[in-house]
């Protein structure tokens, strides 16, 4: 691996942080890991919507069926939760029984956002009402709202279902996230949903450990982007003595494991579909080590949310089915050659995806920047 080294030790360009980082998400060749241990292995999949898991596990898993991860979602081995920057990931169960008490504290603090619809409302008494509501049957947030209202009439009725997502570990029950069934949110409790009692929760320490095996090198604000938490220096420092420590080009520490691959930075790297809000595009405060900083910024329009993809290993375009066509978009223009490769990645990605129907593939307008 190329790199040079300052007197504040070894320096990482872009395109080693970058194959590094691919490396790690399984996005420079494909693996034959199960699903279930993909998504222990990168810390749970970002899961706003039912469809962003099932590609981004067809993105890097060799041999991946949708059924694979539909039937652990089934079978309660894995679950939809909110973790990590308070948003819906898809985690394992063991892993949302341990990282929701970890990040409760950035849940606790989001609850502040909407103090003003909460006067005079007791927060634990409200976290004991909606558990109560929630173990009796699974409720959707139309529903909390109701009757939560019910209690606390001048409160805001938004408001109190949020804090009750906010105190309890509430998990989205199935059929909701099953690939090819549709049904609207309805929430229980993890533990309830698990029949498992609550468990401690992760260490930091340990938490940065695999953050770093999915995600690394990386600095301490990478981290607490990832995870939503605060003040985790700490931790870092804690841990100094079993890891080893490099510079990105701005001089900014980045932290690593001592193993852990850097892959050469020539080391070719395959176009990749991936899904919107990919962790892989989220979980740096640095993300040049993915995203070109003249497309920054590119993936979104007011309020779309596109799809991208990557070309050598950085985002290059995006992508979205239309009917029956998968049109791709690149932000520039591609070679021959990568026109071809990036074609074959997305007739690989519909086959594995949808094997019974039949798409056309082509390439649409370049968004603006």
């Amino acid at each position: 691996m190329t790199k040079t080294t300052t007197a504040q030790g070894p320096v990482l360009g872009t395109r080693a942080l970058n194959r590094a980082t691919l490396d790690r998400q399984l996005l420079l060749r494909r693996t034959p890991m199960s699903a279930h241990a993909a998504v222990e292995h990168l810390v749970g999949l970002q899961a706003q919507e039912v469809k962003p898991p099932y590609y981004a596990l067809a993105a890097r898993l060799d041999g991946f069926r949708a059924e694979e991860l539909a039937g652990s979602l089934e079978r309660r081995e894995t679950v939809r939760i909110v973790t990590m920057r308070s948003t819906i990931h898809l985690h394992s169960a063991d892993d949302s029984l341990t990282l929701r008490p970890l990040v409760q504290p950035a849940r606790t603090r989001e609850i502040n956002l909407f103090r003003k619809g909460l006067v005079g409302v007791d927060l634990d008494r409200l976290a004991a009402l909606a558990r109560d509501l929630v173990e009796e049957a699974p409720r959707t947030m139309k529903q909390l709202r109701e009757a939560l209202g019910a209690e606390w009439p001048d409160a805001d009725p938004q408001s109190l279902a949020v804090a009750a997502r906010c105190k309890l570990p509430l998990v989205q029950v199935t059929p909701r996230g099953v690939w090819g069934k549709s049904a609207q949110v309805s929430l229980t409790t993890v533990e309830h949903w698990l029949g498992r009692a609550e468990e401690p929760a992760a260490s930091v320490d340990a938490t940065v450990l695999r953050y770093l095996a999915a995600f690394g090198p990386a600095s301490v604000k990478d981290f607490q982007t990832w995870c939503g938490l605060t003040r985790t220096r700490p931790a870092f420092e804690r841990l100094r003595p079993e890891l080893i420590t490099f510079r990105d080009e701005n001089g900014v520490e980045l932290f690593d494991l001592p193993d852990a691959p850097r892959p050469d930075p020539a080391t070719p790297a395959p176009p990749r579909f991936l899904p919107e809000f990919d962790n892989l595009l989220l979980s740096h405060a640095d993300r040049t080590r993915v995203i070109p900083p003249a497309n920054r910024g590119r993936t979104w329009q007011v309020n779309t949310v596109y799809c991208p993809f990557l070309v050598d290993g950085f985002l290059a375009g995006v992508w979205r089915i239309i009917d029956d066509a998968l049109v791709i978009e690149p932000f520039d223009d591609l070679t021959k050659a990568q026109r071809a490769e990036v074609l074959a990645e997305g007739a690989y990605m519909l086959e594995v995806m949808d094997p019974e129907s039949s798409y056309d593939i082509r390439f649409g307008t370049v968004l603006p920047s």
